[in-house]
């Protein structure tokens, strides 16, 4: 079976500069992985990296055996892959259930969860289902752009520091969301500062530095590497 996400090699610049540096890694499908590191590791620029939201980029993305380096950014949605960036990008002026019906179906085989999937694994948007953008907390507007996603059919997930900011309850309810998905046979990679949030629920762990990958290990290693993480991380 092909991984569900495959990088080999991959350079990305921003104009002039150059951000990423060889970076490799591979997700195989099912698994939650999380990009570790200090802000300006090149995190953040790897997600967008996939997602042909970088500037100039060389070497290979493959996204289930298929070749996505040169794709525009929608044909690369269209391999089924969903992007929640950290800044959200929830349209302030409708409504949570009219921000959720928004995004079109990517994926030709998986059809996106129901509304009432969704409302399940979210009951605070269903509570809030007729309240405009603006007017939810953050951590609704953080539940509501990861929800807008699952309705797509996307199966290979980017998130990117979506714990960031919250109160602790609705930090756990992002990690229950993560478990279910898992359960389900999502792909997941996740970008994040908290650590105490994603150590249990990656399967795996890359850690960047300077733009490229300076180490990768396994959950069951993650007591042995705690010396290592602390000099790159100070976690």
């Amino acid at each position: 079976m092909a991984a569900a996400l495959e990088i080999k090699n991959l350079q990305a610049w921003y104009g002039e500069s150059h951000i990423l540096h060889d970076v490799n890694l591979t997700v195989a499908p099912g698994e939650v992985v999380t990009l570790l590191g200090r802000n300006g590791a090149g995190r953040t620029t790897t997600l967008r990296a996939i997602m042909g939201l970088t500037g100039t980029r060389k070497g290979s993305i493959k996204i289930n055996g298929v070749e996505a380096i040169h794709l525009p950014t929608y044909k690369v949605a269209h391999l089924g892959v969903g992007y929640c960036p950290e800044e959200r990008g929830i349209f302030a002026s409708l409504s949570a259930e009219e921000n959720l019906m928004l995004p079109p179906f990517v994926s030709k085989t998986d059809r996106g969860m129901s509304i009432d999937e969704i409302y399940e694994m979210f009951p605070n948007l269903e509570e809030r289902r007729s309240s405009q953008g603006t007017r939810l907390s953050g951590g609704e507007q953080q539940m509501l752009a990861v929800a807008r996603i699952l309705r797509t059919g996307a199966k290979l997930l980017l998130l990117d520091e979506i714990s960031e900011g919250l109160a602790p309850v609705i930090v756990q309810a992002l990690a229950r969301m993560i478990t279910t998905l898992k359960a389900k046979g999502y792909t997941i990679v996740m970008v994040e500062q908290n650590f105490r949030f994603a150590a249990p629920l990656a399967d795996r762990f890359y850690v960047m530095e300077h733009g490229q990958i300076v180490e990768t290990f396994a959950a069951s290693e993650l007591g042995n590497k705690m010396p290592v993480l602390h000099s790159l991380l100070g976690v």
